[in-house]
């Protein structure tokens, strides 16, 4: 019979291989459901006929020449950057109330009612105020959309805190675990995943914030374009803009925020 050591170092690791599949099956159901959605939209406008709802093609048309005059390229890059910014912003501020709300009941019961109240302010109210006060500027634009998206994150790491085990907790204080390692092997486990769904759902709620803002007030980006087209009710320069940001955010969710998720998950397992 062979050593034990050497019969589990030759075991076969499920895990990865799962993780391989996982990716592969995902890729495809996304790749496949596009697919469909796009023969049903092709279908749809050779049917219709109708100047207001142009074929994929058309579109696609429209993309390759703003992206061979660099106005697309442009105005994505603008629009990524305000992104980026407020997206970093947002998240570093509401995990930092979250988990001071999480912690200490009695902030939590007092400064509930000002999440309640910025959870429930209108994105239009946040990004007029903030023209308003510090002007036609990105300055403006980044504040309006983090105060938008700071209440959700802090919402998400007030419950982590919450769910913190406390035996976990008196586990690290029995073996002398200390701050840092407490900190790196028994709290940041726990709240990752809810800092990941966090992220998530802070990404597709800051771009849409951000095209708002550019289309209200900026001279650039992806929000302002769309601005424009609707003005000329150019449809298909809407399609074309609004398409290509939503593919580069759905790569960035596909290639660094679901991979993310499933990892800082894994320990559930």
């Amino acid at each position: 019979m062979a050593p034990v050591s050497t019969r589990i170092s030759s075991a076969p690791r499920p895990l990865r291989a799962f993780g391989s599949n996982s990716t592969i099956e995902r890729f495809a159901w996304m790749a496949g459901s596009l697919i469909v959605f796009g023969l049903f939209w092709q279908v749809l406008a050779d049917i219709l006929q109708n100047r207001y709802l142009p074929t994929p093609v058309a579109v696609f048309e429209v993309m390759l020449r703003e992206a061979r005059n660099g106005d697309l390229w442009k105005h994505t890059s603008a629009t990524l950057w305000r992104v980026a910014v407020a997206f970093v912003i947002s998240m570093f501020i509401g995990t930092a109330i979250g988990l001071a709300l999480g912690k200490y009941k009695t902030a939590d019961k007092f400064f509930d009612a000002w999440l309640i109240l910025f959870l429930n302010l209108p994105a239009l109210v946040t990004i007029t105020l903030c023209y308003i006060w510090f002007g036609l500027n990105d300055t403006a634009a980044i504040t309006a959309v983090a105060l938008n998206k700071i209440p959700n994150v802090a919402v998400n790491m007030r419950e982590g805190t919450r769910s913190l085990s406390k035996d976990l907790s008196e586990m690290a204080v029995m073996y002398r675990f200390g701050r840092w390692k407490t900190l790196r092997h028994v709290t940041v486990p726990q709240l990752a995943p809810f800092l990941a769904a966090a992220a998530r759902s802070g990404l597709s709620l800051v771009w849409k914030i951000v095209l708002v803002v550019e289309a209200f007030g900026r001279s650039n980006g992806v929000g302002y374009r769309l601005a424009i087209a609707f003005q000329e009710f150019d449809v298909v320069t809407i399609l074309a803009y609004a398409l290509t940001f939503i593919f580069i955010v759905q790569l960035i969710e596909f290639v660094v925020l679901q991979p993310l998720q499933a990892r800082v998950n894994a320990w559930r397992r």
